[in-house]
């Protein structure tokens, strides 16, 4: 696929989109990689990292390997979203901590639209595709709302933390931050990130690179061979997981991280019964334009990739 200066710099600012998401407990950048139309590219992308590229290198040379790695998308991609980590993350946890109610009613539109976004690509409705939605809303209704686990600090744990949460990383409407904290793995890692632990921060990292090339694999046969009720199960997972980003909450169980307060158990009440100021006339309003930025950006040029890549994938 050709592409140009201009197009590279769109995906980097999609990745800036996908890594501000990221940082923000309960959105998962997979959502934002799917609302941008890069999100069947990304894991066809990561799928087919295998040792056949160095065989690729040694046989053709540098430039078919990175040609077959789609070695430029990657470096663009992961380019913005280290940008928005160590720049627009700060904006967005200042928002959390000064006005949670303002940040999070934008991100329940944005979430919200994606859903009909999302379902919007599924070609043909029928009861298999409904029951499909249906179980991933089940799904992502029920991991959202499960207890966390008493923490856990052994080794071959982490290693399975780290494989699950990445999982979710890329999965739209699940937060990987989200799936740590469930595991009772979070503070441990933080902790470990904080002290410099390699060892603990290692085995994480081994851990989510097994997960993400084998849970990419997956993604993408599915997408392959059952595209609609994959497509299905995901815009369920994605409306399972409003309930975790509805922007008034109650918060029924906290734990103090270094300087940071995390979250371990919340319940969703209306604005009528929050304890405190609901905002709820701005609220609405950026409700309104986080809906309203998921129409600009299917306008701008996300349906041709999609469509493009449904096409790929039953060739």
């Amino acid at each position: 696929m050709q592409r140009s200066f201009k197009d590279y710099l769109t995906i980097t600012l999609k990745g800036m989109a996908m890594g501000a998401a990221d940082v923000v407990p309960g959105v998962s950048g997979g959502t934002i990689a799917f609302i941008t139309g890069i999100y069947q590219e990304l894991i066809a992308t990561i799928s087919g990292i295998d040792l056949g590229l160095f065989k690729t290198w040694k046989e053709q040379g540098f430039k078919a390997m990175w040609k077959e790695a789609n070695g430029s998308f990657v470096v663009a991609l992961l380019s913005g979203i280290l940008i928005s980590i160590f720049t627009v993350m700060r904006l967005t946890n200042y928002l959390l901590e000064e006005h949670p109610i303002m940040i999070w009613s934008f991100f329940f539109g944005l979430i919200l639209a994606s859903i009909w976004f999302v379902a919007k690509q599924i070609p043909k409705w029928n009861f298999k595709i409904i029951i499909a939605l249906l179980i991933g809303a089940a799904i992502a209704l029920y991991i959202v709302m499960l207890p966390p686990l008493g923490a856990n600090s052994s080794l071959w744990f982490l290693f399975l933390a780290g494989a699950i949460a990445v999982c979710a990383m890329i999965l739209p409407g699940i937060s990987g931050a989200f799936i740590l904290v469930l595991l009772g793995s979070y503070k441990t890692i933080t902790e470990a990130a904080h002290d410099f632990e390699f060892k603990t921060l290692g085995v994480v990292a081994v851990g989510a690179i097994v997960g993400l090339l084998t849970f990419s694999r997956v993604l993408k046969w599915l997408f392959d061979h059952y595209s609609s009720i994959t497509l299905a199960v995901l815009t369920g997972f994605i409306a399972g997981s409003l309930n975790k980003i509805w922007p008034w909450k109650e918060v029924l169980e906290s734990e103090k991280i270094g300087e940071k307060t995390v979250v371990l158990r919340e319940a969703s009440v209306w604005p009528t019964n929050f304890q405190g100021e609901s905002h709820l006339l701005a609220a609405i309003a950026l409700i309104l334009a986080g809906f309203t930025l998921i129409l600009i950006l299917e306008r701008v040029a996300t349906q041709k990739p999609i469509a493009q890549n449904a096409a790929d994938s039953n060739l």
